[in-house]
């Protein structure tokens, strides 16, 4: 048994870039376009691949199979839900594994010892990458960042149904709402569209807000959330505080609580989407999910996702009367109401 878990660890990597190879060849799209179970020759012939190399694709698919990727059945090879989220017209998630596997970027997680042997607080990454932070090296590198924008759109779209089916009260009462570092504007464009009663308004950096969708459903404002949000009575932050610190978050929510009190004096509030790890959560998978994430953010962000006790602290920290965690409906994100 142990030398097994040993040898699991050991060869995962592979599972990330069969799912990899997946997105490129568009195994999904094929498999929706066929209309029924596929089989394997029909999807070879689909891509197409030489039929010599037939046998080997068999081989991948039965490991995607394995992974709960596809389903196969005596006729062919079909979507399960968590090939759904790839498809481009679904949730897209595929732009977040052509991401999280950028090839640049990958490497550096092999020199990850490097970063426990030598003082300082230099990122992996900026160790690898010439002491350049995330968003230096997506300036730097636009086709990379361009897959930024796209997986953090993805992430938009599958959360989105969950969001408005699993919270729909968060929204009640709310006049107007910003979405601060909401990107491209994917996340507050599906809210606009639920509530078309809330005013909603996209907050990012103006180079960011250049690349933002085209809508008359939201507003869209550029600017720094370091120095003034624009008021509103809910401030929407979604997957924006594990790219930051302690001591950033707290800068970032008094901001917030600033703009809400400007806009709502007697109520408003943040409303937080983000991972709280829970180790005695009975779902191991989302447990682990939670921890690589954390491990993800500590060497590409020096930053960190939270536990109960830590969101506490840069809540209380920001000076907020009191918040509320509802349980993770969200994949491995859970939503958090911050009341100023």
């Amino acid at each position: 048994m142990e030398i097994t878990i040993i040898q699991n660890l050991n060869l995962s990597y592979i599972r990330t870039f069969a799912l990899r190879c997946a997105v490129d060849l568009d195994i999904t799209g094929r498999i929706q376009a066929y209309g029924r179970p596929m089989p394997l020759n029909e999807l070879a012939r689909s891509i197409p691949i030489p039929r010599e190399k037939e046998s080997m694709l068999g081989r991948l698919m039965t490991l995607l199979v394995n992974q709960g990727i596809f389903a196969q059945s005596e006729a062919g090879y079909q979507l399960t839900p968590a090939s759904q989220l790839i498809l481009t017209e679904g949730s897209n998630m595929g732009a977040n594994v052509r991401f999280t596997t950028y090839a640049q970027v990958i490497k550096i997680w092999s020199r990850l010892s490097e970063v426990f042997k030598e003082s300082g607080e230099q990122t992996l990454l900026e160790k690898v990458f010439d002491g350049k932070k995330f968003w230096e090296f997506t300036k730097e590198k636009p086709e990379y960042g361009k897959l930024f924008d796209d997986a953090m759109a993805s992430l938009s779209n599958a959360l989105k149904r969950g969001l408005i089916a699993s919270y729909p009260h968060i929204f009640d009462g709310l006049n107007n709402l910003v979405d601060v570092g909401g990107g491209t504007g994917t996340a507050v464009k599906f809210i606009s569209e639920a509530f078309p009663k809330l005013r909603c308004t996209l907050f990012d950096l103006p180079h960011v807000i250049a690349k933002a969708l085209k809508s008359e459903s939201f507003d869209v404002v550029g600017g720094d959330m370091f120095e003034k949000i624009p008021p509103a009575d809910a401030i929407f932050l979604k997957k924006v505080l594990h790219d930051w610190g302690d001591e950033d978050c707290v800068r970032i929510l008094k901001k917030c609580k600033e703009a809400v009190l400007e806009s709502s004096k007697n109520g408003g509030k943040v409303i937080v989407v983000d991972i709280v790890i829970d180790l005695e959560n009975s779902d191991t998978k989302a447990v682990e999910t939670s921890l690589l994430y954390d491990i993800c953010m500590m060497n590409i962000h020096g930053s960190k996702e939270r536990n109960k006790q830590e969101w506490h602290d840069i809540i209380l920290g920001a000076g907020y009367s009191g918040y509320k965690i509802y349980p993770a409906q969200l994949g491995v994100n859970s939503v958090i109401e911050l009341y100023p």
